[in-house]
């Protein structure tokens, strides 16, 4: 019977399998967000827009431009308009950017035409240009899936220019990366930072688009855009929010500066210019400014977070198995010559089998280097949690693990229960709490089982061998710190 069948078997499902993969070609093709603004606001012909930007270029490297020293670029803002007018504005992130610099941007731009809550994630599998398709990071569907702060808006897709008019220059200095695209109108900014600061690390770069006050006499708008940019630089949120006829991108301006206090950014004003000084009349002008903020180098890349992640391995492989110095691999116990592993940071290790907690511990403080907290905490919350029976040689298949490096702990001031709720930052914020000598943490990924702030505060204080109330009372001292984390690649 099976040899009856056969021949008439394979033609079908062959059959079946084009039609299938025709559907899913076209399907695939639909979800390009094909450019809308090309030939107006840029070149719609790849060569010349490549030669329009590389004028621009020129033309802006003429401008010096200094930037702190021993920090690195974190974030920009940039304008939209045509590049007749703010082009060359735009061009200043020559200055800052080179190819292969980021392997993700995460583009913030405000929606002009729509009109929505919230920020509007596409619902495609890239963005395409004149000078070629910019694939989106996977992280853009699961921030849309995950909050309900994001979601599809497909009439923002077909008409919005904000994200699309930057992604050239962003193209042609950067070279290659990944796309997180972020359309915002209204909101709460301090919920929309929260969301986005999860995703920041060293291999991202955040980009603001927004064009400064709209349509004012020349001098006017010169006065009008100078105080502005001086709120931007001075991260003063409150005044910007208020602020009338200052900026189109209000809202993602006021994100990457919550951001920018948050994570200690310095900005630096690349340049200053208005459509009267480019291509436009005195009479009704647009701003626009370059900014550019720079912090501490105090992120890991993914890179560096999985060889610190296999340190912790081999570490363990090294402890406990009986040849454990013979294990492939066992040399990488010696540091990499990588300055960032002799950094001082307060880290932990934790270990889980089948899903479960089977260790963590860690030190708050940076008591020393990287590469050594992460040594000791590996031997630590294999055989020295107090909760846990030590770890045992055949167990090191069946368990993961993974990194935690924090920033220095800060006190947060608060003055009550009420108060301490709205300061702290869900899903960003580790908490350490004391009383006496009651003290306990939860890290940041903690806020994934405890989302409700009131929760996580009551399961701490119960950590801390404390009243499930206690932290509605202002006597506890409280401190606050971010951390990353690098899971195990297995």
């Amino acid at each position: 019977m099976a040899n009856c069948l056969q021949p008439y078997r394979v033609p079908v499902l062959f059959s079946l399998f084009l039609v299938c993969f025709a559907w899913c070609g076209l399907a695939y093709a639909d979800k390009i967000r094909k450019p809308v603004w090309e030939g107006k606001f840029y070149p719609a012909d790849s060569q010349e827009l490549i030669k329009t930007i590389s004028r621009l270029t020129d033309q802006a490297r003429q401008t010096a431009v200094q930037v702190p020293a021993g920090k690195t670029l974190r974030a920009l803002i940039l304008p939209h308009a045509g590049y007749v007018y703010s082009g060359l504005t735009a061009a200043h992130a020559s200055h800052v950017l080179h190819p292969g610099q980021f392997g993700r941007v995460i583009l913030m731009g405000p929606d002009h035409r729509v009109g929505f809550h919230n920020g509007a994630i596409s619902d495609v599998s890239a963005y395409e240009t004149p000078l070629g398709q910019v694939k989106l990071h996977p992280d853009a569907a699961r921030l849309r899936q995950q909050s309900d702060l994001f979601s599809a808006h497909g009439d923002s897709d077909k008409s919005e220019h904000s994200l699309e008019v930057i992604l050239p220059f962003l193209q042609y200095y950067l070279s290659s990366f990944d796309l997180i695209p972020i359309v915002l109108r209204t909101g709460d900014p301090r919920q929309l930072m929260q969301a986005i600061a999860p995703l920041l690390n060293p291999d991202t770069l955040l980009v603001a688009s927004s064009d400064l006050s709209h349509f004012l006499p020349y001098e006017q708008a010169v006065a009008h855009d100078k105080k502005t940019v001086q709120i931007i630089m001075n991260l003063e949120t409150d005044a910007l929010q208020v602020r009338k006829n200052c900026a189109c991108g209000k809202m993602p301006l006021l994100i990457l500066m919550h951001l920018a206090r948050e994570f200690e950014w310095e900005p630096v004003l690349l340049q200053y210019a208005n459509s009267g000084d480019t291509a436009g009349s005195k009479d009704r002008v647009v701003g626009y400014a370059a900014i550019a903020f720079f912090g501490p180098p105090g992120h890991f890349s993914d890179q560096q977070g999985q060889t610190l992640v296999t340190l912790a391995r081999r570490t363990l492989e090294q402890r406990l198995l009986p040849n454990g110095s013979d294990v492939p691999g066992s040399a990488m116990i010696t540091a990499p010559d990588d300055t960032s592993f002799k950094r001082h940071c307060g880290t932990f290790v934790t270990i889980k089998k089948q899903g479960r907690l089977r260790g963590c511990i860690g030190n708050l403080q940076p008591t020393g280097t990287v590469w050594e907290g992460i040594r000791q905490n590996a031997i630590n919350a294999a055989l020295h949690d107090p909760r846990f029976k030590p770890l045992d040689a055949g167990e090191l298949d069946q368990v993961s693990i993974s990194i935690s490096i924090l920033s220095k702990p800060q006190p947060l001031n608060y003055a009550n229960g009420s108060d301490l709720v709205e300061k702290l930052r869900v899903a960003v914020d580790g908490v350490i709490i004391q009383k006496g000598a009651a003290q306990a943490t939860f890290l940041p990924q903690v806020w994934a089982q405890l989302p409700q702030p009131e929760k996580f505060l009551t399961h701490l204080c119960l950590k801390a061998g404390l009243a499930p109330n206690a932290w509605r009372q202002a006597d506890l001292k409280v401190f606050t710190y971010q951390a990353q984390y690098f899971d195990e690649h297995k």
